[in-house]
């Protein structure tokens, strides 16, 4: 098994990441199955948990769980950063879940060329 700190890894799972449209989210399982590590769901969220602070290009706030809770919103330092960039591109967040997460789901292992 791969290391969590290879490049490799961390690579593949930021590529994913840049690639969620705007207004539509994932969830960490999602893009595990993507990059060939299935059962990697929450190493994707350290990942992403890290890149908060180091790059805030990096769409990281499109990634929820697979329930549409918003379980990574504490990593945007301020309470309710996840909610309004989420709001912000037209997603109905209500008690921390996305709404309606079946339609505005983006699966990378089917909408990734």
């Amino acid at each position: 098994m791969r290391n969590l700190e290879s490049e490799e890894f961390v690579r593949a799972v930021y590529e994913v990441v840049s690639r969620i449209p705007r207004g539509r989210v994932t969830s960490y399982g999602a893009i595990a199955r993507a990059v060939g590590y299935p059962t990697w769901a929450r190493q994707v969220g350290w990942v992403l948990a890290r890149s908060e602070g180091e790059s805030s290009h990096w769409p990281a706030h499109r990634v929820v769980n697979a329930q549409g809770m918003l379980s990574g919103r504490k990593a945007f330092g301020v309470p309710d950063s996840m909610q309004k960039r989420l709001e912000e591109e037209g997603l109905c967040i209500e008690g921390n879940r996305v709404r309606m997460l079946e339609q505005v789901f983006w699966d990378p292992l089917f909408e990734i060329e």
